[in-house]
């Protein structure tokens, strides 16, 4: 019942996370990247889990100082680096979409916030049946992965072949895809370090236990530790970018309200997303970090592909591309089923 009731809080999770990057559809045409992320990346990692650290934890602060801080340095250091890799998340969805862009990042965050921590707290469990049966399980999903990026290439190469301008399709040039899909890549691995530093926290979590705090309370403390790491990375970048592009007066214009709306929105959709992951893990077992980040990120890809089809992301796109999406939705959903039968193991 616990394995089952983890699934569905991990369900859950996906559907904000891979909701997350929606509302950036939706922000009104001219608005520099900078004037949306930087109000997001400010609510997601300072605002919200500060504001309502208090509310939902006992004694919040006094967690941190009962943990120590020698024991929050490799959280708060590998939870810069997921900074890194949301900030750089958030620039792939301008570049190429959701849906390409879901696919690589998530890809690369399942090859890598499956196996390190595994690796890292759990080595002699990759030699056992369970870990060998968890492994086939994230190969399952990383050929899912392979086969949504493939579709979603073939759906950009159709897309161009039918515009009248096969180099501006979309308003988006080719060079700007690549750029886009380098992008992606390197931030699925960095944003993986999301689970590193969660595998760290153990501290974080036992301290807010002893100060009278439930499971769900002890994982709001230590993702308010993981997000505070990256701030430092995501919010400076934006920082950077308001100075040098000049555009602060853009908080000055009108419809500025519906901008910050909609990255408040995001921001509840992202940190609903990593808190639901941090509560579902643990009621699967000795592996819940490495199996459920696999299924997390499975869900998710599939949630994102779904909003890059609403939104018209795969309009025009071939047979093909859809055949490959077919296959790749299949193999996320069987890598799934191994990861659950590895985890009953």
């Amino acid at each position: 019942m616990e394995t089952v009731l983890g699934f569905a809080i991990m369900l859950a999770g996906a559907v904000c996370g891979g909701s997350f990057g929606l509302p950036s559809k939706y922000v009104r045409k001219g608005t520099p990247w900078e004037v949306l992320w930087g109000p997001f990346f400010l609510f997601v990692t300072i605002l919200i889990p500060t504001i309502l650290g208090p509310v939902i934890v006992k004694d919040f602060f006094a967690v941190f100082g009962e943990a120590g801080f020698a024991a929050m340095v490799p959280v708060l250091l590998f939870g810069l680096l997921w900074g890194a890799g949301s900030m750089t998340l958030g620039m792939s969805f301008a570049f190429i979409g959701l849906s390409l862009a879901y696919a690589l990042n998530y890809g690369l965050q399942i090859a890598t916030g499956a196996m390190v921590p595994m690796l890292i707290h759990s080595p002699g469990a990759i030699l056992t049946g369970k870990g060998l049966v968890v492994i086939g399980g994230v190969v399952a999903c990383l050929l899912g992965v392979v086969a949504s990026g493939r579709a979603a290439m073939l759906k950009e190469r159709d897309q161009r072949a039918a515009s009248d301008d096969a180099e501006t399709d979309g308003g988006v040039k080719k060079p700007r895809m690549m750029i886009g899909v380098v992008i992606a890549v390197v931030s699925g691995v960095l944003c993986a370090c999301y689970a590193v530093a969660a595998s760290f926290a153990g501290d974080v979590g036992t301290a807010a236990t002893a100060l009278g705090n439930q499971g769900y309370q002890a994982t709001w403390a230590v993702m308010a530790v993981i997000v505070w790491g990256g701030a430092v990375s995501a919010c400076l970048y934006c920082l950077v970018q308001l100075v040098r592009n000049k555009t602060w007066g853009h908080f000055a214009r009108p419809g500025i309200g519906l901008t910050l709306v909609l990255a408040l929105v995001m921001a509840i959709l992202h940190d609903g997303a990593i808190f639901l992951f941090g509560l579902g893990y643990q009621k699967l077992g000795d592996l819940g970090i490495s199996v459920g980040y696999a299924v997390f990120m499975s869900f998710a890809i599939l949630v994102g592909n779904f909003h890059g089809f609403r939104t018209g992301e795969w309009k025009g796109a071939g047979r093909d591309s859809i055949c490959w999406l077919l296959m790749g939705v299949a193999s996320l959903v069987l890598g799934v089923y191994i990861l659950g039968v590895g985890n009953s193991m």
